[in-house]
């Protein structure tokens, strides 16, 4: 009895390996862009936090900057005096927050950042020790202060570090 034989097998073939070589660059390339887009994704939202962690930052200060603003309309009550010093209080606390964050996520902002709290404290804390010492505004009309407290260096060393923190988010554009 004779025994059929097979097709005869001739091997690998060129057709073959390109579509295999061709699956690996395909797998290669997909491996390549999830990792690229893991990285920017990864990278955007770690300026994001940190734009947030400046804008946070920058708030405080100016919340310092306008507490003179509010001593001078405070109202004349012992309560209205203890809110006012809490809130100075928590100010306070918000700042070396900052100081503290900005040292451990953007150190060259941080040292633009304490330099602006340094002058802050100083131009505004004379001012609220002014503020202090004038009589309570008892009219409305009185609440328009018709003065503004000078606050050039704040501004000038705020545009310091505002121009760092650019730098740390990796933006240079004034």
């Amino acid at each position: 009895m004779a025994v059929p034989v097979a097709a005869q097998d001739t091997g690998w073939t060129a057709a073959q390996t390109a579509i295999i070589v061709a699956a690996l660059i395909a797998i290669f390339g997909a491996i390549v862009s999830a990792a690229l887009t893991y990285a920017f994704n990864q990278r955007a939202a770690r300026r994001e936090r940190l734009a947030q962690v400046f804008a946070e930052a920058l708030q405080a200060v100016e919340d310092y900057a306008e507490l003179p603003y509010r001593i001078r309309r405070r109202r004349g009550t012992p309560e209205a005096r203890y809110e006012l010093t809490e809130e100075v209080s928590r100010i306070q606390s918000r700042l070396a927050y900052h100081q503290a964050l900005l040292r451990i996520e953007a150190p060259t902002a941080a040292n633009a950042y304490t330099r602006l709290v340094r002058v802050v404290r100083r131009r505004a804390g004379s001012q609220m020790r002014d503020a202090w010492g004038k009589p309570v505004l008892l009219a409305d009309t009185e609440m328009n202060l018709r003065m503004a407290y000078p606050r050039r260096d704040i501004d000038s060393e705020r545009a310091r570090c505002v121009r760092e923190m650019r730098k740390a988010l990796g933006r240079r554009r004034k």
